[in-house]
């Protein structure tokens, strides 16, 4: 016999795990990021059913012939998510991007899984945690990095593309952040490097050009500051 009042409760907790989790993906969508709205809701509602599962799907009554541990399906969760969180981490040149992502992604399956459990206070007050990590403590986070400092955008000139990691390291001597980097092959031992560099002091950026100038094979074409 169908409980229907049952049925609704999990049906409400199902739709709960993927209201908050489609909440925490609209950051990441407005960010630009590619884990967005769809799979964070997916995440969280996923991680719900599957707990739901566990708790109310597998019951029968006494009579199965060995214990149930409704625990079991839910705590594969907790590792199977860490596979999607591996496919939001991307290397784009020195820099890596996605570790927020995916995290956002495992935490979003933990607020699925308390939604999937009834626990809809702890679902909703981790949801708010999570929004609030990725928007204002990253607004702070990034003023505490500097970030909100004038960029220097450099263009060079290189023989050879593993040139990169010397200019990265002159940088990183100078204590330089790196906000982004751009190679492109012009021809034959020609490539052509955009960096996006932010620094404290001017003095270190006028220390770290003339490093970078005299690594071999590297030529400063431009530079420019950007507001």
């Amino acid at each position: 016999m169908i409980d229907v009042n049952l049925q609704l409760d999990l049906a409400l907790r199902l739709v709960i795990a993927a209201a908050l989790g489609a909440a925490v993906g609209a950051e990441r969508e407005i960010h630009g990021h590619p884990a967005g709205i769809r799979t964070h809701m997916l995440v969280a509602l996923g991680s719900a059913l599957f707990t739901v599962m566990s708790i109310h799907g597998f019951n029968t009554d006494g009579a199965a012939t060995g214990p149930i541990d409704p625990t079991r399906i839910a705590a594969q969760i907790v590792s199977g998510i860490g596979f999607l969180g591996a496919g939001a981490i991307l290397k784009d040149g020195v820099v890596i991007r996605g570790l927020t992502t995916a995290a956002s992604l495992w935490a979003t399956s933990a607020v699925g899984m308390a939604a999937g459990a009834g626990e809809h206070i702890i679902a909703l007050v981790g949801g708010l945690i999570i929004l609030t990590s990725l928007w204002p403590i990253n607004a702070l986070a990034e003023r505490l990095r500097g970030t909100h400092l004038p960029e220097l955008q450099l263009r060079l000139g290189l023989e050879r593309v593993e040139a990169i990691g010397d200019i990265s390291t002159v940088l990183t001597n100078y204590k330089l952040d790196i906000a982004s980097v751009q190679t492109q092959r012009l021809g034959k031992d020609s490539y052509r490097a955009d960096l996006s560099v932010r620094g404290r002091s001017n003095a270190s950026m006028v220390s770290a050009l003339e490093a970078i100038s005299k690594i071999p094979g590297v030529d400063v074409v431009s530079t420019s500051r950007s507001d």
